[in-house]
């Protein structure tokens, strides 16, 4: 992101990547949520490790727009950590990065939408998008022999670059809005 560009919007979303930020807008708008209406930006950071940068532009030492995002489990060291240096308090625990409108994905978000869909209706969706065959031969990789379905989807969603990208949208749309993914959820509910 060029150092000079600003964001005119009241709130800001930051996600790690591309595919968090297509699935945040999908379920918005699912939700019935003109997100560019209510001037809400959802930008991806590529990566977690760049939250700090994300804060200092627009946190409170920045445009102090009102935040909110979503992170992996394995990457809310570095959201607590920035949220802490940014002076926006304490981010110790997942209920302190909730109570600062950062919710955790259990492993990823992409974890998070395979267990609600479930692994046979997300082996339809890849059907219906011509890669269940493609799924299939990953299923029988020896490094994939032991694995669940579950993870083995997980890993053949970032097998190729721009599947998750493609499916994040994808897979929101088959949600249940009565089951969604809690962290997915709960950070459309406050945005």
């Amino acid at each position: 992101m060029p150092a000079e560009q600003l964001i005119d919007a009241a709130t800001v979303v930051l996600v790690e990547g591309v595919s968090d930020q297509r699935a945040v807008i999908a379920l918005a708008a699912r939700c019935g949520r003109d997100l560019r209406a209510e001037s809400v930006a959802v930008l991806p950071m590529n990566g977690a490790t760049n939250i700090g940068h994300f804060l200092r532009r627009y946190g409170p030492p920045g445009q102090d727009v009102r935040l909110a995002g979503l992170c992996d489990l394995a990457e809310m060291r570095f959201f607590q950590k920035a949220l802490e240096s940014a002076g926006m308090g304490n981010a110790s625990t997942v209920g302190d990065l909730e109570n600062h409108h950062f919710f955790v994905c259990d492993a990823d978000l992409e974890d998070e939408l395979i267990r609600a869909l479930g692994v046979g209706r997300v082996e339809q969706i890849l059907a219906e998008h011509g890669d269940l065959a493609s799924f299939r031969i990953l299923q029988q990789q020896p490094a994939q022999q032991g694995r669940s379905d579950h993870a083995r989807l997980r890993r053949f969603m970032g097998t190729r670059g721009g599947r998750k990208i493609q499916y994040a949208p994808l897979l929101v749309d088959a949600l249940d809005l009565a089951a969604l993914p809690r962290p997915l959820g709960r950070l459309v509910s406050v945005i």
